[in-house]
């Protein structure tokens, strides 16, 4: 054997980077390659986890307020297994960011998960549990939000402290509910008025589900970069992410307008007024995320600022 082919090999095997060309440029592709896909699979975890805590923080603020629980088990699962999945899959074909190869590498003992971005799954699950609970407590309790009327169906408002003490309903003296129509079906109360927080809660679970679903749908727009702004990278970068986010609100619509499904999933169709009441309690979590981007670029540019003014100094 060749010495040289031997010594060729020892050296590959030695090697962190073998180049299979002469050009140099290869390994700027490489690198810039390297980066969006580690940058990918935060974006899933980042989408994922974020979400995964707004649904627990919904059951958590349900048990803790007292009120009926706005989801059931089959709805979370739904939600967990079919609407997450195709967003979060295409959330893997995002294009580079616009300023990956600017950036400083990062440290080989960097963590995945930092304090920064640990506290923005936070702030941003909190605001999903926060949102799916106050539209089933809005459609219990008001008759209107934002200027958008939900007295459509004729449901009967309570105070929150009836909603927060549901369970308490057969003490209360002339305690009584109008029927409403739900769907094709029309509610009544008559012989259990108690009844109304319970199997009467369908559409206010309907309205919590839709927000969830809405909700994470535009928290995948949020995922498609760490820090940068959809001003600066629009959803339409990653077309495959607006095709997931189709398939999912069309399944969810599948369940919602379909008969025989909307009884297995406890759910009725939405009017447009309420339709509109999800989109306007849904959006604002990319205003939320648009700010804490905001944040974190300023924060990043700080420590570049520090770094440079470190290693002149050196």
């Amino acid at each position: 054997m060749d010495s040289s082919f031997f010594f060729l090999q020892v050296a590959k095997q030695a090697s962190d980077m073998v180049l299979a060309d002469d050009n140099f440029s290869t390994i700027v592709a490489a690198v810039g390659e390297g980066r969006s896909i580690y940058n990918n699979m935060k974006a899933f975890i980042r989408y994922m986890i974020s979400s995964n805590i707004g649904e627990v923080a919904c059951i958590f603020l349900t048990a803790a307020m007292g009120i009926p629980e706005g989801l059931i088990p089959v709805q979370l699962l739904w939600v967990n297994l079919v609407t997450d999945g195709p967003p979060a899959t295409a959330l893997g074909f995002n294009p580079p960011d616009k300023y990956i190869m600017k950036k400083p590498p990062r440290r080989s003992d960097d963590s995945l998960i930092n304090a920064w971005i640990l506290f923005r799954y936070l702030v941003i699950g909190t605001y999903v549990g926060i949102a799916t609970v106050g539209i089933f407590i809005i459609w219990f309790t008001r008759d209107s939000f934002c200027g958008i009327d939900l007295s459509g169906d004729g449901h009967s408002l309570v105070t929150y402290f009836q909603l927060s003490h549901w369970d308490e309903c057969r003490s209360w003296k002339s305690f009584s509910v109008s029927p409403f129509t739900a769907g094709a079906h029309v509610y009544k109360f008559d012989s259990d008025p108690c009844d109304y927080f319970r199997g009467g809660k369908i559409k206010a679970m309907t309205l919590s589900l839709s927000v969830l679903v809405a909700i994470e749908m535009f928290n995948s727009l949020n995922a498609l970069s760490e820090d940068e702004s959809l001003l600066t990278m629009p959803p339409w970068v990653n077309p495959w992410l607006l095709v997931a986010m189709s398939v999912s609100f069309g399944l969810h619509f599948l369940i919602l307008y379909v008969p025989f499904l909307a009884k297995i999933f406890g759910v009725v169709p939405l009017s447009m007024n309420e339709w509109l009441l999800v989109l306007a309690v849904a959006f604002p979590v990319i205003l939320i995320d648009e700010i804490l981007k905001f944040v974190g670029r300023r924060n990043n540019a700080a420590r570049s600022v520090s770094r440079s003014s470190k290693y002149k100094s050196e």
